[in-house]
């Protein structure tokens, strides 16, 4: 039996293999458990590393370094991934205010941090800890860890922060959830109504396209081409059909209008009234597509490389094939087939021809499923060394004696996230199947958490019991909560912010799945979802640097 005990109490590679598995597997269990309708999630990992490092079951210091450090870059840049083609557009409209305010819950957490430095004398080390544990993020953990092992050499300080995010997570999720509570209770909140209110407001804006089919009445218009509406109308529209005396035909931007034409159109409602204030009345009475014609539709999925980053304009499929593109479904959401719209790998577009020359642009795109879900494991590992590059490229602050560093944990970041907005580079491709970005991103936080959690544990319980743990906790607190309190009353009561898409602001702005499943509870809408999508990419970009920044600027 000597073998089985050294397996876990060597120094091997079966035993560093063995060790952090277990603690992960024992961590994720932990994270499924439920109590009043709240799991630890994820981060019961940290947990169950903290008490195997409490019983000294720990593995190599510089494996712990390693995989930590991997595992944190696997993490953040299947994050930039998956956020970074929505990065820019989530600034747009309504995304500039609810980032804003969710820039603001970073800064005032920020501030409070830097006020219990100087004012609670909680020294740098211990305060990016408390940050990171208070405010539920993990990557800024990482970030500020790595800024701390440039500047500093001893053992036992790299280990507070570890300590100090595990004590103050907790209240980190429970804060969230207590201020939606609060917001809800104080404002006499019905969260059926706000879910109807969103819905509605959804519809107004007409966020969806649809189908309508508008009947040429405007004798003005005869003779005109279809070109001419785009100038007229100033609006995205797809025409994909034609009904002429009984003809059905695909337009083409030479197409000459004539009364009586029914115009079968994709659009968003607000578009379609404005449509028919030129063109003349939706009908009902016809739909162009049910009409007997040689035309027909099908989805096709984008997965022909040479394609990618190309406008619909460049491809002009309707010259070469006569079929026009209506509709562009990119990761879930429907969105109008624009001249100038750009496609990019998984895209799943919605054209309209003869079947026979549908077949003939199916085999142009690609349309293989079997080749979207092989993921290429290239540019992953390139897109890794860029950012590794990046993060290590020191640039000056003015102000700051020294010079800064996005990190191991920004660079990643920064770098995936245009690499996912462009699509493609070269002969390049970057887009990452979900199933594998869900994979990678998984293995890397839990062996992140893991390592935080060895690392930290053998001083864990004497901090928290004999040392300044339960200060720490009450620190913690106040960076949870004063952000969250403030916010959530002024977004509520001077912006009107609709409930449950503050409730997905409040846990956006914390980067917090548990919290968000917590809302997401509160009433049938997307709405949480939606908020909390749109802000997480510039509240985690800002986590990570705000976290390096305290270091740098501080310590």
């Amino acid at each position: 039996m000597d073998w089985f005990i050294q397996l876990f109490t060597g120094h091997s590679t079966a035993h560093t293999v063995i060790i952090l598995s277990l603690v992960i597997a024992a961590g994720v269990s932990l994270g499924h458990i439920k109590v009043f309708g709240i799991s630890l999630g994820i981060a019961g990992v940290l947990f169950s590393g903290l008490a195997f490092g409490h019983f000294h079951l720990t593995v190599n210091e510089e494996i712990i370094e390693f995989a930590r450090e991997f595992g944190l870059i696997l993490f953040v840049y299947t994050i930039g991934m998956q956020v970074g083609p929505g990065f820019f557009a989530s600034f747009r409209r309504q995304g500039l205010k609810l980032n804003l305010l969710a820039i603001s819950v970073v800064l005032l957490g920020v501030a409070t941090a830097i006020g219990i430095h100087y004012f609670g004398g909680v020294d740098i080390p211990v305060v990016v800890g408390l940050l990171s544990g208070a405010v539920t993020n993990t990557p800024g953990l990482g970030a500020a860890q790595q800024a701390l092992r440039e500047r500093l050499t001893d053992s036992d300080i790299l280990a507070l922060p570890g300590m100090a995010y595990a004590v103050a997570y907790p209240f980190g999720i429970l804060g969230i959830i207590f201020t939606m509570i609060a917001v809800r209770f104080v404002f006499r909140i019905n969260p059926e109504k706000e879910a109807i209110a969103f819905d509605e407001s959804l519809g107004h804006k007409g966020a969806q396209p649809a189908n309508y089919n508008i009947s040429v009445s405007n004798s003005r218009l005869v003779g005109q081409q279809v070109r001419a509406l785009a100038s007229l109308v100033q609006a995205e529209f797809v025409i994909s059909r034609l009904l002429r005396q009984d003809k059905v035909e695909v337009p083409n931007a030479d197409t000459v209008l004539q009364l009586g034409d029914i115009l079968h159109v994709v659009c968003t409602p607000q578009n379609a009234e404005k449509l028919a204030m030129v063109v003349g009345d939706v009908t009902k009475d016809v739909d162009v597509r049910k009409v007997e014609s040689l035309l027909t539709s099908r989805n096709i999925l984008v997965t022909q490389n040479e394609v990618v980053g190309k406008s619909i304009r460049e491809l002009d499929l309707m010259t070469r094939y006569g079929v026009a593109i209506t509709r562009i479904n990119r990761a879930g959401l429907e969105l109008v087939a624009r001249a100038g719209s750009e496609l990019m790998i998984g895209d799943r577009i919605t054209v309209v021809g003869e079947s026979s020359q549908l077949k003939k642009v199916a085999v142009e795109l690609g349309d293989s499923l079997k080749v979207l879900n092989h993921p290429n494991i290239l540019p992953v590992f390139i897109g890794i060394v860029l950012g590794v590059i990046v993060g290590s490229i020191p640039f000056q602050i003015p102000g700051v004696p020294a010079p800064v560093k996005l990190g191991l944990a920004g660079g990643p970041l920064l770098v995936s996230i245009l690499l996912s907005r462009w699509g493609r580079v070269g002969p390049v491709v970057w887009y990452m199947p979900l199933s594998a970005n869900l994979v990678l991103r998984e293995v890397g936080i839990t062996l992140f958490l893991a390592c935080v959690g060895l690392k930290s544990g053998g001083k864990f319980v004497e901090t928290l019991v004999a040392g300044d743990g339960l200060y720490w906790l009450g620190m913690g607190a106040l960076i949870t909560a004063i952000p969250m309190l403030v916010v959530g009353f002024v977004a509520r009561y001077v912006f009107k912010l609709n409930y449950l898409s503050l409730c997905g602001l409040l846990a956006g702005s914390m980067t917090d799945p548990p919290a968000l499943g917590f809302a997401n509870q509160i009433a049938a809408s997307d709405a949480p979802s939606i908020t909390y999508a749109s802000v997480y990419a510039t509240v985690m970009f800002m986590r990570i640097l705000t976290a390096q920044a305290i270091v740098l600027l501080l310590l």
